[in-house]
């Protein structure tokens, strides 16, 4: 792939935002999406993933001609919702977007330029090289020691393996069978692209972090939900 935008033939980002009792954040994080400039057209798929925080009597507000909403009859977890919208997306680029203001879709472009000048086909927004960055010391660790794990076990150097940010040339995507339900859905589609030899591009970003009263979700059970995957990947599955 060389060029950049629509002279590489990427004509269109899609944007996937699982969303689970975020009422208090949906709407900002998709006035920040429709309002970032990119050089590509968009389209936004917002999966409510069973929420019964009011989130879903918000959502019906937010759709329009490029916002798209899916919701889940129940939680079903993270990968299960991105599985759900690659179902329904169009574009020839995907990005995975959380709801909770944690991530800043200011960092778009910096996740699309490698991309669209031809360096890469998957690129990673890692919160360990950015400028700004609010994370608790056991998050920080957990984080530090999983991508630590990632390298040894699939021979890359990665600082950030559980990112949100993760943008995919779709074809890539497309010659990947993923299975995870929950929050093992990052390790499960690192590995699974790293098997197959293909670089993951990293670009520092921002980053905004939460406490479990503001509505953090993801625990220390995660954790090791990650570290097996990782392992599987690479010696049993």
């Amino acid at each position: 792939m060389t060029g950049a935008g629509p002279e590489a033939g990427y004509k269109k980002l899609s944007v996937i935002v699982p969303v689970f009792n975020e009422r208090n954040t949906v709407v900002e994080v998709v006035r920040r999406m429709r309002a970032v400039e990119l050089p590509v057209d968009r389209e936004i798929v917002l999966v409510d993933d069973g929420s019964d925080d009011g989130t879903q009597a918000v959502l019906p507000q937010l759709g329009d001609s490029t916002v798209r909403i899916v919701m889940h009859p129940r939680n079903k977890g993270k990968g299960a919702a991105v599985r759900t919208a690659l179902e329904t997306v169009t574009g020839d680029l995907v990005i995975i977007q959380d709801a909770d203001l944690e991530y800043d879709p200011e960092d778009w472009p910096k996740l699309l330029a490698p991309v669209l000048k031809g360096r890469a086909q998957v690129v990673y927004g890692s919160r360990f090289t950015g400028e700004r960055r609010n994370m608790l010391f056991l998050h920080w660790l957990g984080n530090r020691f999983l991508s630590l794990v990632t390298n040894v076990l699939y021979n890359t150097t990665l600082s950030d393996m559980e990112t949100c940010y993760k943008l995919f040339d779709r074809r890539v995507l497309d010659g990947i069978e993923l299975d995870s339900d929950r929050f093992e859905f990052e390790p499960e589609i690192t590995a699974k692209i790293l098997r197959q030899k293909i670089r993951i591009y990293e670009v520092p970003i921002s980053y905004a972090g939460r406490e479990p009263e503001e509505g953090k979700k993801i625990t220390w059970r995660d954790g090791f939900s990650a570290l097996w995957t990782l392992v599987k990947y690479r010696f049993v599955d």
